[in-house]
């Protein structure tokens, strides 16, 4: 089984990477925190035992905590080989802001001794769970008889015509002709449908329309991503729509607008909820006693607990009859705060980065599915080589548009991209069906300007440089360049205009190293002082469901075998060069890069634009 195999990998890797790399690699690669201060303790509304972590150095690394995700305190030993500790418990991230986290932590350990800790560290853990979630919802997929899970397993693996509703197409003026027809589709199916919308197109636009139009036939849906970041992200435009959301996890942003939709938020507003407070805190008072043992301890905490628990289904209750939308990530909606629940509905964002398992995970609570995303974007990740090629990689969302054509609504109309930068996504992944809207057709930032560029870096005289294992390949002459070509086109615009209008930019390189590089080389540089705020420096990855005024690509590759790694996945590319509004500027070895039939073309029509500027 694929998954298995890239189970066994990823754990594999992470016993390696605990056992032999430096705790100073883990900080870089935003796998740790050290040192980090441990802050007070509490128990949440959840009734967890949650501590404050805050992180005291290396405070400009970009890290990978989010909600959910397992993590382990540590401590490095003084003296020789610093030697490292581990805690013989994990903790769960609850959520971070900046450099404080919240982790709950079991209840029977002393934070007195984390408080009092020197040298101690935080670093993510092996994602069991979520890989338990995935086995366990596969396994009851290819068990369900006579179901309609058992329905909707046969119907996606086949080419079995889906059933719809017949009615008049509803009209929706403020949407173009293909989010109105995106929305159509979603209210008259039956069983399953696809909005596949390309780069700046519109499609939160249109799922947010869809749910909205969905609530008023059914009076609560269940909304998923593979991401919190996307959860957050649809979540914010419900709530702005005035839909009553419930948000199972918390945002990856910590602010009080997204907070307050939070289940935890919710559930400790609620009027009963101090009342519950006091029941517990009496609850781990007499569990504080010395004298346990009697019957009349035994009880009052039976007494107590009964107390506790139906104050605890009540204030569910109200919070869940109330919602209109239950939204959490795809592992999320294994939560135990869903048992029992059942959706008519169910809306997957992302579903093409999201792994075919986990798209099962809230399936099995739904009767219906309606999946948003673009498979010609960025795929889920995958680690292992073997399980990649068997086939991992292929979404439950890719498949339906392969068996299913017909339930693929293309949404058609884009609003972010001059329409030469769109032109060529358009042609190569999308069969030219992408359009640019009126008012973006022409923008741009100077006049005359070309809007896009290739700039060939094989004459700079530097190659590509490998670092450390996994970290990828720097290339240190590229990223020179590339600074000094964005100075260039900054002078050529002023820094008047710059800051008046907020003109932003976005540096992208497909690998890590590259992107660090830059990030110290802007750092270094006077003459990035006034526009820091506007400049972000990140991977392909990084950039996914963002725009900038203009981008720079820094595609690292130069040597003389022609090899492109992991740039051969064009998907990552489609990202990169679709995330420009007015200005897109390559900076590649072009005797490198052209011997790949897509990057030929690339750079064919970026040559035959500069020829028809002039």
């Amino acid at each position: 089984m694929l998954l298995e195999i890239e189970y066994y990998f990823e754990k594999e890797a992470f016993r390696k990477q605990t056992e032999t790399m430096g705790v100073q690699r883990k900080v870089k690669r935003g796998d740790a925190w050290f040192p980090v201060k441990v802050g007070k303790s509490y128990y949440n509304s959840l009734n967890q035992l949650a501590v404050e972590v805050f992180r005291t150095t290396d405070q400009d690394i970009e890290h990978n905590f989010e909600f959910g995700r397992p993590v382990c305190f540590f401590k490095v030993k003084e003296g020789e080989g610093k030697a490292i500790q581990y805690a013989s418990y994990t903790a769960t991230v609850s959520f971070v802001d900046g450099d404080r986290m919240v982790v709950t932590v079991p209840d029977n350990i002393h934070v007195i001794d984390l408080q009092d800790a020197s040298q101690l560290g935080l670093q993510l853990f092996f994602d069991e769970t979520s890989y338990r979630t995935m086995f366990d919802a596969l396994d009851r997929v290819m068990k369900a008889k006579n179901n309609r899970l058992a329905y909707l397993r046969d119907l996606f693996y086949s080419s079995k015509k889906v059933e719809r509703f017949s009615f008049d197409p509803m009209r929706f003026p403020w949407l173009n002709p293909s989010q109105e027809k995106a929305v159509n589709d979603v209210l008259r199916s039956k069983d399953v449908m696809v909005v596949h919308g390309p780069p700046g197109t519109g499609k939160t636009t249109t799922l947010v329309e869809a749910i909205y139009e969905t609530l008023h036939r059914e009076s609560q849906v269940l909304v998923c991503a593979q991401s919190n970041m996307a959860v957050d992200w649809i979540s914010e435009k419900l709530v702005d729509r005035g839909v009553n959301v419930l948000r199972i996890g918390n945002p990856t942003r910590v602010n009080d607008k997204m907070l307050s939709f939070t289940y935890e938020r919710r559930f400790e507003s609620h009027p009963d909820y101090p009342q519950l407070w006091a029941i517990r805190k009496a609850i781990r008072d007499l569990r504080g006693q010395k004298k346990r043992g009697g019957e009349s301890y035994h009880q009052k905490m039976e007494r107590l607990k009964s107390r506790a628990t139906e104050i605890e289904i009540r204030i569910h209750t109200e919070l869940f009859g109330e919602a209109r939308v239950i939204a959490s990530t795809l592992v999320g909606s294994a939560n135990r705060l869903l048992e029992g629940q059942k959706f008519a509905t169910l809306f997957i964002d992302e579903a093409a980065q999201a792994l075919e398992a986990a798209c099962w995970i809230p399936i099995r609570r739904c009767s219906r599915v309606v999946f948003a995303g673009d498979h010609q974007q960025l795929p889920p990740t995958i680690k292992s080589l073997p399980a990649l090629k068997g086939g991992l990689g292929k979404t439950l969302m890719e498949r339906i548009v392969e068996n299913k054509p017909d339930v693929v609504a293309l949404l058609k109309e884009q609003y972010r991209m001059n329409e030469d930068i769109m032109r060529f996504s358009s042609d190569w992944f999308y069969d030219g069906k992408v359009e640019s809207a009126p008012q973006v057709k022409y923008r741009g930032i100077l006049d005359y300007d070309t809007p896009m560029v290739w700039i060939d870096t094989s004459e700079i005289g530097e190659r590509e440089q490998f670092v450390g294992e996994s970290f990828g390949r720097i290339n240190k002459a590229e990223a020179e360049l590339t600074l000094k070509t964005l100075q260039d086109y900054f002078t050529k615009i002023g820094k008047t205009r710059i800051l008046e209008e907020q003109i932003d930019v976005g540096v992208i390189s497909p690998y890590r190293a590259q992107v660090q590089y830059l990030r110290s080389l802007v750092k270094k540089r006077d003459f990035f002082k006034p526009y820091r705020r506007l400049i972000t420096i990140n991977t392909v990855d990084g950039f996914q469901g963002q725009e900038r005024d203009v981008i720079l690509i820094s595609l690292v590759r130069s040597n003389d075998e022609g090899q492109i790694g992991f740039l051969r996945d064009l998907r990552r590319m489609n990202v990169a060069i679709t995330r420009a509004r007015m200005k897109l500027i390559i900076l590649g070895d072009k005797t490198t890069m052209m011997r790949h039939p897509f990057y030929k073309k690339l750079y064919e029509y970026v040559e035959g634009l500069k020829f028809y500027s002039t």
